[in-house]
């Protein structure tokens, strides 16, 4: 079932994350509280589940309102001409902060070299759900755009009113506003004298076409570039306060464990600040060996119950599903015609199942969190893909207004979709509250692999039926456990059953790149493939011969052309292909793969994609995620998958979980078809 947002905005329900409980709620005694709050100050926190907020909006206000419409909650012009912009998205490596830049920039006619671009700063930003599902470009970057033609319109009106001349002889160049006839201009800042512009958008705001556009659409170099590749840029990780503590959890010995007692005197004899407060313990001192050394010095039993292995993992997603066809809400159900009448009357018919492992996110930066109180002001930097539901996390587990929670978000080392909730930020809160002290938290390695949320698996069974000639006549999808996100085929079948079965997973699951579309997507790609060779077909032309899409078609069809599908194989060698649509774009891959007849070993030789998603932006930051989005791609198909045994992660190192290296990297090949005249402006934020 899908969760519909206050702005419209649909939430795929794989968002597990987004609905599962509060990773902590401290339950302080009433007076610590009173200690910490003042006297007299008593505070209730019931917060709406994060599924039910809108996608972006509220500015100063509050959540389930639409997004601000005065100008000054996005865009702020400065005395010294630099144009500062507010968004509550959030630069997780996928390069937004440069394409919205240049959205800005095209609209105010102004260099992005002037732009300052304020992210994911919850005291400063308009409030918004998140970075995730390819929403910044679809959203945002419109947004963003109307303000700043907006601005750009009054500008010009009042350069006009000031000359008393028709404003429609006006331009706005460089960040001045120039009569041609008079030769007359002035820039920007000395136009408003400091005051700034606090007028509404209006809802018909006019925009440059994608055709005219002049700063959008062209490859731009990537904002603060320079500070990532020289080592200036500050990530989570690396941010420092002074005075500050470093913070260490001790973790359950597996999943689900309750803890039965913690001998901390040992720790606290070291110097350590020790916290103890249901089942979190964890510990501040002067530096992470020391608070390693102290973490080490705790006793502390547990009890936990019996829990399956990876080798039990279909098995058991099968069992566990609900009974009935459609547990999860007729969302997740779609049915047309008559399966059963049409399977039985076709000429050939094929049954298969398909499974996808749990895969971890593996960003660079593992989470991390650097907190201060200032009296019941609490101040955290944290790497997340939501700020305004991290500090949704804080209050509820700290019982504190809302307004006394700030969240930072610096530019952060990648997420995929993994750095949706807040745990790290909360555990350097809780550490810093005792130690009156900052203190950061950063999770090892280890910690990220065992306590972080991995892609779901599932299993999906695929049954069909087909003419002779290569039409499709029946089609029969169910999915277990791994989500409903691109569960609809694309391709033209007048009988289907689609069903996603809702699943108690065993491990923790939440959001990783384009959600289960990777799996139903895997799935029914594949079986077009088998499709294809049982009627001794070219997959191609059976794929075209049941694709009305013409968008879809066009991309299968640039590819192949691309790839050169069609050529003879050596041995050894083979051809594959898939693709979809998703999240606003099409895209098609085909690929050329060895295999090692001794060994048995399979190398990815080359790549050729086609991805067509309407006007682009920045055309070498949209090649660049269409690429790296198959690099990572790999992984889960040659390599990745977490082993697990009761309640424990068995490969949880990158010594022993393995992800694709350079040496692993095949020829990328990329086709952008750049339609313009489409609406939308909609590159990716993968």
């Amino acid at each position: 079932m899908r969760a519909k947002t206050n702005a419209g905005i649909f939430l795929e329900p794989e968002r597990y994350e987004l609905r599962a409980a509060a990773p902590y709620r401290f339950d302080l005694d009433r007076r610590d509280f009173f200690k910490f709050l003042g006297a007299g100050v008593v505070v209730v926190s019931v917060l709406k589940p994060a599924i039910v907020a809108q996608e972006s909006g509220g500015g100063r206000q509050r959540r389930g309102e639409s997004l601000p419409q005065q100008i000054d909650a996005w865009l702020h012009i400065g005395e010294n001409g630099k144009v500062t912009v507010y968004t509550g998205k959030v630069e997780v490596g996928q390069n937004i902060r440069t394409s919205l830049s240049q959205a800005v920039a095209e609209e105010l006619h102004i260099p992005i070299n002037r732009i300052e671009m304020v992210m994911g700063d919850t005291q400063l930003t308009p409030f918004d759900m998140g970075t995730f599902g390819s929403r910044t470009t679809p959203t945002m970057n419109p947004q963003l755009r109307k303000a700043a033609a907006a601005t750009r319109e009054i500008l010009i009106g009042l350069a006009a009113s000031q000359w008393k001349t028709d404003q429609q002889q006006l331009v706005a160049s460089d960040g001045r506003i120039v009569d041609p006839k008079s030769n007359r201009s002035i820039e920007y800042a000395a136009l408003l004298k400091g005051q700034q512009i606090t007028q509404s958008i209006s809802a018909d705001q006019p925009l440059i076409p994608a055709t005219e556009w002049k700063v959008a659409g062209q490859p731009a170099l990537k904002v603060d570039g320079r500070d990532f590749v020289t080592g200036k840029h500050r990530y989570p990780s690396d941010q420092k306060l002074q005075n500050m503590l470093y913070g260490k959890v001790l973790r359950q010995p597996s999943f689900n464990a309750t803890l039965v007692s913690a001998d901390t005197k040992t720790a606290e004899q070291m110097g350590a600040t020790v916290v103890l407060d249901g089942n979190f313990v964890g510990v501040a001192a002067p530096s992470t060996q020391a608070a390693e050394a102290a973490i080490a010095a705790i006793h502390a039993e547990w009890k936990s119950e019996p829990q399956i292995s990876n080798k039990e993992l279909f098995d058991f997603l099968r069992k566990d599903a609900p009974q009935g066809k459609d547990p999860s809400g007729d969302g997740d159900h779609y049915e047309t015609g008559s399966v059963d009448q049409a399977m039985s009357s076709a000429d050939h018919r094929l049954q298969q199942s398909y499974t996808v492992s749990y895969i971890a996110h593996v960003p660079l930066e593992p989470r991390a969190a650097l907190a201060n109180w200032d009296g019941d002001q609490l101040t955290v930097w944290t790497g997340t893909q939501r700020p305004f539901g991290v500090r949704g996390q804080l209050v509820e587990a700290f019982h504190i207004p809302e307004e006394k929670v700030r969240v930072l978000m610096p530019d952060t080392g990648s997420g995929y979709g993994g750095k949706h909730t807040g745990e790290t930020a909360i555990e350097a809160a809780r550490l810093a509250r005792a130690a009156k002290r900052p203190v950061k938290v950063v999770w090892t390695r280890e910690e990220e692999f065992s306590w972080a949320y991995f892609r779901p698996a599932g299993v999906i069974d695929v049954m069909s039926g087909v003419r002779s000639d290569g039409t499709i006549t029946a089609w029969e999808f169910h999915n277990y456990n791994s989500g409903s996100a691109g569960i609809r085929t694309y391709y033209d079948v007048p009988n289907q059953h689609i069903v996603f079965h809702e699943v108690h997973s065993p491990l923790r699951q939440g959001s990783y790149r384009a959600l289960a579309a990777t799996a139903n997507h895997f799935a029914r790609e594949s079986h077009m493939d088998e499709l294809a060779h049982v009627l001794k077909m070219d997959s191609l032309e059976f794929r075209l011969k049941n694709l009305k899409n013409e968008r879809l078609r066009a991309v299968f069809e640039a590819a192949a052309k691309q790839f050169g599908w069609g050529k003879s194989k050596s041995p050894g060698q083979g051809f594959g292909m898939g693709g979809g649509y998703e999240k606003l774009g099409n895209i098609a891959t085909f690929a050329e793969v060895n295999v090692d007849s001794k060994s048995g070993d399979v190398r990815v030789m080359r790549v050729v994609s086609a991805f067509e998603c309407g006007a682009i932006v920045n055309p070498d930051n949209l090649r660049n995620q269409i690429e790296g989005s198959n690099v990572q791609g790999l992984g889960g198909a040659l390599f990745e998958a977490i082993e697990f045994e009761n309640g424990k992660i068995l490969n949880g190192r990158l010594s022993q979980y393995r992800v694709p290296r350079f040496s692993d990297l095949p020829a990328l090949e990329t086709v952008m078809p750049d339609d313009r005249p489409c609406a939308g402006d909609r590159e990716r934020d993968l």
